[in-house]
């Protein structure tokens, strides 16, 4: 990256650079400037995005151009996350499937939730599931859901299935995630869509052909991009034993925001010495709550 480019610290200056213009015209033609622009209204509906490294929000989204995927987060083929300062690429469910449709080697693929009752035999040994679907979507509504499975069937009659448990999916997000153990997220936000992603990942990455830019999608996903080739996985990073420290630090004092029940329990924290923008806002709410609960009455901790 030119050295001039890495000094800049405005998105909007940065994506004016004639050089970065001219890596993204190189890779859509005619689509690029269009493309630009949804990357510039996306930093500019979120303030962490437009608050991160410059560069790390230009590579990632130079991988979705790559990958020829909008970054529209309403649409959910892919997404760019800010992270401490930095900016991940993120594939969503609906971007793996198109990749694995443009391929040409896929008759079909697609990925569901799985109801209480559906899942009825499981071998392990072949792998093979039988589920029998509730029909009426009002009573499946209804029905709890136990998991989610992927599958796929290529041209040549191949056929595989991969299925994962909510309980299974919940330890997989908290293991891969940082910011799931923090309660915030995309884990958080939409488990949904995060658990179709995962099993959906999984089944292509374990049993399925891939193009090449299927690899390059499961490679960059949830990743800052460094260069070419360079991905760092922030999110899924051990913690620093002073990270440890802190994280254990916050969990206290958001458990004493929840569990106090009056106004002077509450005010036994200092806000002022609250750095954390949710803990400010969770103590914030919680003292209106106080300051509004009629008298002799215990607010419970939520």
């Amino acid at each position: 990256m030119n050295n001039q480019l890495t000094t800049q610290k405005d998105i909007k200056t940065y994506f004016s650079n004639e050089i970065v213009k001219k890596r993204f015209e190189e890779v859509l033609g005619k689509k690029a400037q269009g493309f630009m622009v949804s990357v510039l209204s996306l930093t500019g509906q979120n303030t962490a995005l437009a608050e991160a490294e410059p560069v790390s929000v230009v590579n990632a989204a130079m991988i979705a151009a790559t990958l020829d995927l909008p970054i529209n987060p309403n649409l959910g083929f892919a997404y760019i996350i800010p992270y401490k300062g930095q900016a991940q690429f993120q594939m969503g469910y609906k971007g793996f499937i198109q990749l694995a449709m443009r391929s040409g080697m896929y008759k079909t693929i697609n990925v569901t939730d799985v109801k209480e009752g559906e899942l009825k035999s499981f071998d392990r040994l072949s792998g093979e599931m039988q589920f029998m679907w509730i029909e009426d979507p009002k009573e499946r509504e209804k029905a709890s859901t136990i998991g989610y499975v992927a599958y796929y069937k290529l041209l040549n009659g191949f056929e595989k299935t991969y299925y994962m448990t909510t309980d299974e999916l919940k330890k997989h997000g908290i293991k891969f995630s940082q910011t799931m153990k923090k309660g915030y997220g995309l884990w958080v936000d939409d488990f949904e869509a995060m658990s179709r992603k995962t099993v959906i990942k999984l089944l292509l990455s374990k049993f399925a052909p891939l193009s090449t830019q299927m690899q390059k999608a499961i490679l960059a996903d949830q990743a800052v991009i460094n260069g070419e080739d360079d991905y760092k996985y922030v999110d899924n990073e051990k913690l620093l034993p002073e990270e440890v420290a802190a994280e254990k630090e916050r969990e206290k004092i958001k458990k004493h925001i929840e569990n106090a029940k009056t106004i002077e329990e509450l005010k036994q924290l200092d806000p002022e010495n609250i750095n954390d923008k949710e803990l400010f806002d969770l103590y914030d709410i919680k003292k209106k709550e106080l300051e509004n609960a009629p008298k002799g009455e215990v607010t419970k901790p939520k």
